[in-house]
């Protein structure tokens, strides 16, 4: 006891022998794991079948552990195998030979084209994998390899682990493995050599064998036979007698309609270089036994010709370079450009011009000078040329990025109209290489939100594309973009339709360029039926346009299709005015609603019926108004105002900070009821005397309601009212009905004004960047980069190919869709028709090197063209019948003709 109460400071030093050191705690961490990963005890699956380490999947876990302060990563590899097998097998048997060791004297799998290197050099179908975890670091010194290996094996003994442990040790490149395996009883060291040269005494199958029986040390005399496989692999990589077929597009050649050896409009395609590498083939024995052949320093029986087993794998050339790929990586470069239209160009186009009139007492005097009437000669091949007088009056000719040949075969290209004496109607030409409207292929541009591969937006993102790649890049972008804004300005002030453009309304499925090229055609249109109109002085209906939808649909149906979704769905659309117009449009309401209502107190529609009829397009059908029993006539009314998309946004942000106020919600339903109004107008002008029940019949028939009644004298009538909601105390349609007069539509304010729509067409045009453009654009240079891969795919008719396409519109149509997509994803998508590219360009090379063409025989062209399309796919190929099949004899000549 006394020695217990003595003071603890005598006491110097304690040296405790529990606490584990560094290398005990790293053999706990490895047994750890092994535990973790249940990789404890025996446990025997089924034999291996033929082939099964290339078909089966292979999969892998890692965990890291780490000596002292030194981080390892712990792998462990396996084929997946059926969890049947090893039900029921869990319970471990004595005295077996571990799987692994088993698996050693396999020979099922003896090459596998794919796998793991350790799979390779022992035939395992599991193993793990001890390495240092950083790629630059690496086991160098004896000791510390044998210290590793002397934890595995601890580790091993510990654990009852039967799977095969490797260490790495030198460099990762130099795959230089050492291992161990343990059973009951029995052991296996994995050990490597790495030599520089192969002594001579090993390169042939007798040498082999003497070092394989020296290191067994079997101690029985007559050793049993020795089985082997033996494969020997041939690399070609010499296609002397083929050139690469493909030839680099000529940069000069300019013959009518082709620059560049290529037509405008046409992608390039194909790849610079041979995509296929190398060819290796292996001539394989798979079973023999010792003494069957002879193979010394002498003689050899190993002729690769007799072998039984022939297959073939090629090496492909590393991101060959594919000018489709280039083309469009090129142009997506654009989109990252900050530079302006005029800072490419250098000093701005219209600098000069704006100096010729600054003199402000000239321009006033040139107002009011008596101007001649300007008659324009009809042939309009000189109207491309006016856009580009302009540039050259600037800058010297030789200056411009775009020579003179170039640019013209350009805009005959996009505007084949200026080629004859007469323009077009705007229809667009189709060219005999696009697919047919209504084709899937053509209906991509929905899925792409891009434009139909005939329009005028398509051409232009290729000429653009070509122009970049070929012809002075970015400047010649530049050029011909200002060329485009000029000749549309032309187009405007002139009256002529811009070709290539579906007529109609903005197509919103359409990228927003093409919007707004649609919506100056829109414009022109108006444009050029009011001049139209002005001169017959008749009313300023469409030519035949109304009338025609009349005949079409019956009087009666008319107004109910377009009409039917009353002043929501149609003013909606139309209202295109911004706010300080439409209240300088309701000015003037309370004289109209004082004139209106007066005339209604003091006799009602007798007062209107004085009036003279205006406007009338033609008789309803049926209807009469209700009180004078008059024929009902169907008024000629504006058109709504085409929107593109940008505008529709703009429009839905005003009227949503409109707020949901008593007054925000009756100015929002002002401003929508435009169209409503204008409607009115023209119906109080074609039908005098009419009250709001006539004019909700042929509008709104679903708001007029009609029933049997009975009356005095007890017969059945009709008897109609208006619905309730159209009954509701200052209803939109009563007060618009009292502010509207009867005004004919040609003298109404105009709902759509194409002159102050037009300049912000063409003012938005002026402004884009290159960069801008080539973002509006980069949808149809992806959809003509798909069709273009379509139409290559459809001649070679590969499986995959098809696939991967599938997977390349599916992924586009999800990013493309969405405004300002992500720089990543479209790099994605170049980077996926490239490879497809590749793909294509490698089946063609193997195709010309196998000559499939020169088959004469129909069964032996079927066969090769099998063969080179699982050459493609396929690590591997087996060749049929070896070296006397037909593959294997033209394989054979190819490495006769490179021996030459």
């Amino acid at each position: 006891m006394a020695a217990d109460s003595e003071p603890e400071s005598e006491v110097f030093e304690i040296t405790d022998f529990t606490t584990a050191s560094e290398w005990e705690r790293f053999i706990s961490k490895i047994e750890e794991v092994l535990n973790d990963w249940k990789l404890i005890g025996n446990c025997l699956g089924k034999p291996l079948e033929k082939g099964i380490f290339t078909s089966g999947t292979w999969e892998e876990k890692s965990d890291e552990i780490s000596f002292a302060d030194f981080k390892f990563s712990i792998t462990h590899h396996y084929l997946v195998q059926d969890s049947t097998d090893k039900e029921g097998k869990d319970e471990v048997l004595e005295d077996v030979i571990p799987q692994s060791m088993q698996d050693l004297l396999c020979m099922n799998n003896d090459f596998p084209p794919r796998a793991h290197c350790l799979v390779r050099w022992y035939g395992l179908r599991e193993f793990v994998v001890i390495a240092p975890a950083a790629n630059h670091d690496a086991v160098l010194s004896e000791s510390k390899c044998n210290l590793l290996l002397s934890s595995v094996s601890i580790a091993l003994g510990n654990t009852g682990c039967q799977v095969p442990l490797f260490v790495q040790i030198h460099h990762k490149w130099r795959r230089m493995y050492v291992g161990e395996c343990q059973g009951h009883g029995v052991r296996t060291d994995f050990e490597m050599v790495h030599l520089r040269k192969v002594p001579n005494q090993y390169t042939h199958l007798s040498g082999l064998l003497d070092i394989f029986k020296s290191k067994i040390g079997c101690p029985l005399t007559p050793l049993p036979p020795v089985s082997i496989a033996i494969r020997f692999t041939y690399v070609l990589q010499d296609w002397q007698q083929y050139f690469w077929p493909q030839q680099p597009p000529d940069i000069d050649a300019l013959v009518g309609g082709e620059v560049g050896g290529l037509e405008f409009g046409k992608l390039p395609f194909g790849a610079c270089e041979d995509p296929i590498s190398e060819l290796h083939l292996a001539t394989t024995w798979p079973h023999l036994t010792e003494g069957i052949i002879v193979d010394n320093d002498v003689y050899s029986d190993l002729d690769p010709i007799q072998a039984p087993h022939w297959s073939v794998r090629v090496r492909k050339a590393e991101n060959p370079q594919c000018l489709l790929g280039d083309f469009v990586t090129e142009f997506f470069k654009i989109c990252r450009r900050k530079e302006s239209t005029d800072e490419i160009l250098g000093r701005s186009t219209f600098e000069e011009e704006g100096r010729e009139i600054a003199d402000i007492t000239h321009a006033l005097s040139k107002l009011t000078e008596p101007a001649p009437v300007p008659i324009h000669k009809l042939s309009v091949s000189n109207m491309v040329h006016t856009a580009k007088k302009k540039i050259r009056k600037h800058r010297g000719v030789e200056e411009s990025p775009l020579n003179n040949d170039v640019l013209n075969t350009i805009l005959l290209f996009l505007f084949p109209d200026a080629a004859s004496e007469k323009p077009l109607d705007g229809s667009s030409s189709t060219d005999n290489n696009n697919p047919i409207s209504g084709s899937e292929d053509y209906n991509l541009y929905n899925q792409f939100k891009s434009a139909p591969s005939d329009s005028l937006t398509y051409k232009l993102a290729l000429c653009l594309c070509m122009i970049n790649f070929y012809h002075g890049g970015l400047k010649g972008v530049a050029h011909l973009w200002q060329e485009f804004v000029l000749e549309m300005r032309f187009r405007w002030e002139n009256n002529f339709l811009i070709p290539g453009l579906a007529s109609g309304p903005p197509d919103l499925r359409c990228c927003l360029l093409h919007q707004k090229l649609q919506m100056l055609n829109c414009c022109i249109e108006r444009k050029k039926a009011r001049d139209e109109g002005r001169k017959t002085n008749t009313s300023d209906m469409h030519p035949g346009d109304a009338g025609k939808a009349g005949d079409q649909l019956g009087p009666d149906n008319l107004k109910d299709v377009d009409k039917e979704k009353g002043e929501v769905g149609k003013s909606w659309d139309s209202w295109s005015d911004s706010e300080e117009e439409f209240f300088e449009c309701l000015s003037d309401t309370e004289e109209l609603k004082g004139n209106g209502q007066e005339s209604a107190k003091k006799g009602g529609p007798k007062e209107m019926t004085s009036l003279k009829p205006e406007g009338r397009l033609y008789q309803h059908g049926k209807l009469t108004l209700l009180h004078n029993g008059e024929p009902l006539y169907i008024p000629v009314t504006q058109e709504p105002a085409p929107m593109t998309e940008d505008l529709l946004e703009e429009q839905s942000e005003v009227l949503a900070k409109l707020g949901t106020s008593a007054e925000g919600a009756h100015l929002r339903a002002r401003m929508q009821s435009a169209c409503l109004l204008s409607d009115m107008e023209s119906f109080k002008a074609a039908n005098p005397g009419c009250f709001l029940e006539d004019f909700v019949r042929w509008y709104s028939p679903r708001d007029y309601i009609e029933e049997e009644v009975i009356d005095e004298k007890g017969n059945m009538v009709l008897k109609g009212e208006l619905s309730a909601r159209m009954k509701i105390p200052s209803n939109m349609w009563v007060e618009a009905w009292e502010t509207a007069k009867p005004i004919p539509a040609r003298r109404q304010r105009r709902l759509f004004d194409d002159t102050r729509e037009a300049e912000k067409v063409l003012h938005y045009l002026a402004v884009q960047k290159p960069a801008d453009l080539a973002r509006h654009l980069l949808p149809c240079v992806i959809h003509a980069a798909v069709l273009k891969v379509k139409e290559e795919e459809n001649l070679e008719n590969i499986s995959s190919v098809k696939k991967i396409i599938k997977q390349i519109i599916t992924h586009s149509s999800k990013v493309l869709h969405f405004p300002n997509p992500e720089d990543k994803k479209l790099e994605e998508i170049i980077h996926q028709i490239t490879n497809v590219e590749a793909i294509i360009a490698r089946a063609r090379s193997l195709k010309a090197k196998f000559g499939t063409e020169k088959c004469e025989q129909e069964e032996e062209k079927e066969d090769l063209e099998r063969f080179v399309s699982c050459l493609l796919e396929q690590p591997e190929v087996l060749v049929v019948g070896a070296g006397r099949g037909h593959a294997g004899k033209i394989i054979h000549k190819l490495f006769v003709s490179a021996q030459r």
